[in-house]
């Protein structure tokens, strides 16, 4: 704060008398004196304690960085009413992230009710989300209350939501828009009164490009989006989710396996493409192989697919170009040079626009608009 002059925050991790980590924000503001000295106000805000960043299946576990950063936005934004994206590959924890926003949220003591919207075929999506009357269609012997009914008060969450048929997407448009909807076979004109939550490993505005989904759709899910670090991003957590993984796995067996040192090191040097999903898979088979309760390296196996994409080296982050000394070097306008910089990340990112945003250090919303000011449509999707 002394070397900007500019707000600032951190997060932190202190421990109790008793040993126990406390998770805080701390803020720093400039604060002048009447003599015109510089002082440092502080404000310290403490986080969710570390049992309410506990889930069952998977646990939303860590001390790393990313995860705390993640987790303090998540804690931030639950506070809100406003849809929410969840950005993520495949096994980060999507679903846990989302029962977390909904456990902290006013909407607490109602319904979380999830659906992976990959699993539903359009033939029966209305059916799914909207509920059917009884006969409503051939072997319908009863009514059937919809998604959003069973959520009425609570969170709906969307999994996989781009995968949604895009013949389905303006019935889905409209009851977020209106909050009504009727059953099929139905004519009584129904409310619900949802928060929705929708999750996704795609690129949403590529689709849209595509024409696989409606942009419509798209901003009126992508309230507040949120990234969901990858385990190769936090990989200081993997030790205390290996053990907590072991400990759920050994409750039925009244005997939790131990990690020797030799297993963490091996367990850390996976860059894990399948993310938490892959580590509690690659742990089960571990502890199947242990005879005596102790997990060595010798037990850690990665199948042949997952090693192959471990040992891709990923390309390094590129770092924010000083503008006025590029400018001055190369005479180019800003304008020019910020073309050519996005086109060249483009480029050099396979078109991948979220990753482009991100190294940015700007929302993808703010990319879209930036490509269609500077017409750089032809850049790949």
């Amino acid at each position: 704060m002394f070397a900007s002059g500019e707000p600032c925050q951190v997060l932190h991790i202190h421990y109790d008398n008793h040993n126990r980590a406390e998770r805080v924000r701390l803020k720093g503001y400039p604060i002048h004196g009447l003599d015109g000295r510089l002082y440092l106000g502080e404000a310290i805000v403490p986080m969710r304690v570390s049992e309410d960043l506990d889930c069952e299946e998977m646990r939303m576990i860590g001390q790393s960085p990313a995860f705390l950063s993640c987790a303090d936005k998540l804690g931030r934004v639950a506070e809100s009413e406003a849809p929410i994206l969840l950005y993520g590959e495949s096994g980060v924890g999507k679903e846990l992230a989302a029962e977390f926003v909904h456990k902290h949220s006013s909407r607490s003591g109602r319904p979380f009710v999830a659906v992976n919207c990959a699993a539903i075929t359009e033939s029966v999506f209305e059916s799914e989300f909207f509920g059917h009357e009884r006969g409503a269609f051939t072997g319908c012997i009863g009514r059937k209350q919809g998604l959003f009914e069973l959520a009425d008060g609570g969170t709906l969450f969307l999994d996989e939501v781009g995968e949604i048929p895009l013949s389905m997407q303006p019935k889905l448009l409209r009851v977020l828009e209106t909050g009504e909807f009727r059953r099929v076979g139905g004519t009584e004109i129904l409310t619900a009164d949802v928060r929705v939550i929708s999750a996704t490993n795609r690129n949403l505005l590529d689709r849209v490009d595509q024409g696989l989904f409606r942009e419509d759709l798209y901003y009126r899910i992508a309230g507040i989006d949120v990234t969901l670090p990858t385990l190769r991003e936090r990989r200081q957590d993997i030790p205390a989710l290996a053990e907590a993984l072991l400990a759920r796995m050994g409750s039925s067996r009244k005997k939790i396996p131990i990690l020797a040192a030799d297993a963490i090191s091996r367990l850390m040097s996976h860059n894990y493409p399948g993310n938490v999903r892959e580590l509690r898979n690659v742990l089960q088979k571990a502890s199947a192989l242990t005879a005596d309760g102790i997990i060595h390296a010798r037990h850690i196996h990665f199948d042949s697919l997952s090693e192959a994409k471990s040992q891709k080296t990923p390309q390094p982050g590129i770092q924010p170009i000083g503008r006025e000394t590029v400018v001055a070097a190369t005479g180019l306008s800003i304008e020019k040079l910020e073309i050519r910089h996005i086109r060249e990340m483009l480029e050099q990112h396979n078109g991948h626009r979220r990753t482009v945003a991100d190294l940015l250090g700007i929302s993808e919303r703010t990319l879209y608009r930036k490509l269609n000011r500077y017409q750089l449509h032809s850049a790949k999707g």
